[in-house]
């Protein structure tokens, strides 16, 4: 288990896991579509050249040669902007990968705000519904380095397809080596009774962890759950908090419809029916600029979550 608290940026920790992984199994083949320089691909290159491949500005065509590897005994990873690894490549998806009962796992960076000044038309809003109509695929989303090093090596080992929602820029260091993370199982950082944070993501369990504080400062005792894995889902966990407090909020930096608190919804609804709130980028596209401005013109601040908090603890 490595210690991750010196990488300087997450894409260092997505590298750290597939470099291992290739050093442990040489059937792990690197896929990237002409952004090497992006998340770092390039370390694995110099590593094991015979073993990458750069699929050029195509990225449909790279997850139907990752399908033909798979299929051939090899283990695949796939990289490009989370965009172009969920939206554009869609069909090969669904067919070469889903359908033919391949296993790819895919890296998508830059989800939701994260893609920053690559703009509107690069910022990934709809990958988690567009990845849970396809059957089986492991989708998860750390909030930091340590767990972003583990759950990749932990989704690869399930031998299954995945997807990995990546920032590449920015670090957090949440979780010390050595922390009990295990995919398909929430993280309670903070236990209370009168309402539920349920977040995904490096952005909105940072903004969680300042919320929860300012909570507990007007005499709101907050739970809050760092949901790294979206499918499986924690179901157990997801009761457990909503029958403690009544309550959920659901954070998360995608999109509604098909996305994290839909999924929530839609599972307490027939459990533990409660009080709901929701989190999201709502009905609109994304913009251009740094994270700073993007989490406050889309609400993803700390003090959103607190008045939402308030609004359910009442």
């Amino acid at each position: 288990m490595k210690d991750t608290t010196k990488l300087a940026n997450m894409r260092d920790a997505v590298m750290l896991a597939i470099n291992e992984l290739g050093d442990q199994d040489e059937r792990v083949v690197m896929l990237d579509a002409d952004l090497a320089s992006c998340l770092g691909s390039t370390s694995f290159q110099e590593k094991h050249p015979d073993r990458f491949f750069n699929c050029g500005i195509a990225e449909a065509n790279m997850i139907g040669v990752a399908a033909g590897l798979s299929s051939m005994g090899l283990k695949p990873f796939t990289h490009t902007f989370g965009i172009f690894a969920s939206r554009r490549v869609f069909d090969q998806l669904f067919l070469s990968v889903g359908y033919a009962h391949q296993v790819v796992h895919m890296i998508g960076t830059d989800p939701g705000v994260t893609a920053q000044y690559n703009g509107g038309t690069h910022m990934p809003f709809e990958d988690i519904a567009l990845l849970r109509q396809v059957p089986g695929v492991t989708i998860i989303e750390p909030s930091d380095a340590q767990s972003m090093y583990e759950l990749v090596k932990q989704a690869y080992a399930l031998d299954k397809s995945s997807y990995t929602r990546a920032p590449r820029k920015g670090i957090a260091h949440r979780y010390p080596a050595g922390t009990k993370i295990e995919l398909g199982k929430g993280i309670e950082l903070a236990t209370g009774s009168d309402v539920a944070i349920i977040a995904t993501g490096s952005v909105m369990v940072g903004e969680g962890e300042k919320a929860v504080e300012i909570l507990k400062e007007k005499g709101i005792n907050a739970t809050l759950v760092d949901l790294h894995t979206i499918r499986p889902l924690d179901t157990e966990l997801l009761e457990k908090v909503a029958k403690r407090c009544g309550s959920v909020l659901v954070c998360e930096n995608g999109r509604y419809a098909g996305g994290v608190g839909e999924m929530i919804a839609t599972h307490l609804i027939q459990t533990v029916p409660v009080k709901m709130d929701f989190l999201n980028v709502g009905e609109r596209f994304g913009e251009v600029g740094n994270l700073a401005y993007l989490q406050k013109a889309f609400g993803f601040t700390a003090e959103n979550i607190v008045a939402k908090a308030e609004k359910l603890a009442k």
